[in-house]
């Protein structure tokens, strides 16, 4: 379970790591406390398929530790991790160093992993979808054994544990891990081992069913759904004034070509009371994290609009009294 401090629905930032120095996402993530978000997030690409193939990209896991260094309360996520570029011991290692850098804010995001510039570039493997998602669920066991902080084994079909340990084990008693996918068997390991199931954006019909399966799954695995978070991702470009959004379109497509696969990810293009209406089925549906994508260059008036006009009306709205 989430920590009990935690909000019935929280809010954050995607930003990912697509930027020329590390100033300019210390202050988004700076900035994004200050206005209130609940935790912030990078991905765990090298070689991002987005903004060609020599774009800047920082490395995920030394850039979230040094970012939770720099806040205080925010927290930190990585989503997600794909399960077949680090052995799940080191991963597990990994999360627990930074949950102590952070003084117990961080959580950690797996998946399947998926299009990465570093499979060309950097000659990184890239096994075979039905081998990820064994190692997804050799990798989640992994990861919830061994941030128990005691003596723990296992054997699966790609990885052996004899006797390892985690020591310091995280300050969280329970590390959150969030999960990324939506097919049936990602759904299966989200029910055995989730905290939080992180998927994109997709119209309410679709993400119903989702949400049935993943129903179907916990009943298998003898869970309460209500114990796992479910956190959707997507973008927006919010504007105090309509006639404002002309403009404000034209100059994000002199950033992304027609054809960019960023264009799906857009929940709304308008005002932030049409923001709160696009979101209110998914709050219906039970989403209770909300990832704001903001990648470079920044949208500092989504982000701001976003914080203050969308945030207080849907809190009081999903939140139980």
């Amino acid at each position: 379970m989430m920590p009990p401090s935690e909000p019935a629905v929280r809010f954050g930032v995607h930003s990912g790591q697509q930027y020329e120095t590390y100033g300019d996402i210390l202050a988004l993530w700076q900035r994004a406390e200050e206005l209130g978000y609940d935790w912030c997030s990078v991905f765990d690409h090298l070689r991002p398929p987005m903004g060609g193939p020599d774009g800047p990209c920082f490395e995920s896991t030394t850039l979230l530790a040094a970012l939770t260094a720099r806040t205080r309360r925010i927290r930190g996520a990585l989503m997600v991790a794909p399960v077949a570029w680090r052995h799940p011991a080191m991963l597990a290692a990994v999360a627990a160093t930074i949950d102590h850098v952070s003084g117990g804010r961080v959580e950690l995001g797996i998946g399947v992993g998926g299009a990465d510039l570093a499979h060309d570039q950097y000659g990184f493997p890239q096994p075979h979808r039905a081998e990820r998602l064994k190692l997804l669920e050799e990798t989640a066991a992994v990861l919830r054994g061994l941030w128990s902080g005691e003596r723990f084994s296992y054997t699966g079909e790609h990885v052996r544990i004899t006797d390892g340990y985690c020591r310091p084990a995280p300050v969280q008693s329970r590390l959150p891990l969030v999960v990324g996918g939506a097919s049936a068997p990602v759904l299966d390991v989200i029910a055995r081992h989730g905290d939080v199931w992180n998927s994109l954006l997709t119209d309410p019909d679709r993400y119903r069913r989702r949400t049935e399966l993943l129903a179907n799954a916990c009943e298998r695995a003898g869970r309460d759904p209500a114990e796992i978070r479910r956190s959707m991702t997507f973008r927006a470009l919010l504007v105090e004034d309509p006639a404002e959004l002309p403009g404000r379109l034209d100059r994000l497509r002199e950033v992304y070509p027609p054809d960019s696969p960023v264009w799906p990810e857009y929940l709304v293009f308008g005002t932030p009371e049409q923001c709160v209406e696009a979101l209110l089925p998914y709050c219906d549906l039970g989403v209770t994290d909300f990832a704001l994508g903001l990648r470079p260059p920044v949208d500092w008036d989504t982000l701001t609009l976003f914080a203050e006009r969308v945030v207080p009306r849907l809190r009081p709205t999903t939140v139980p009294a």
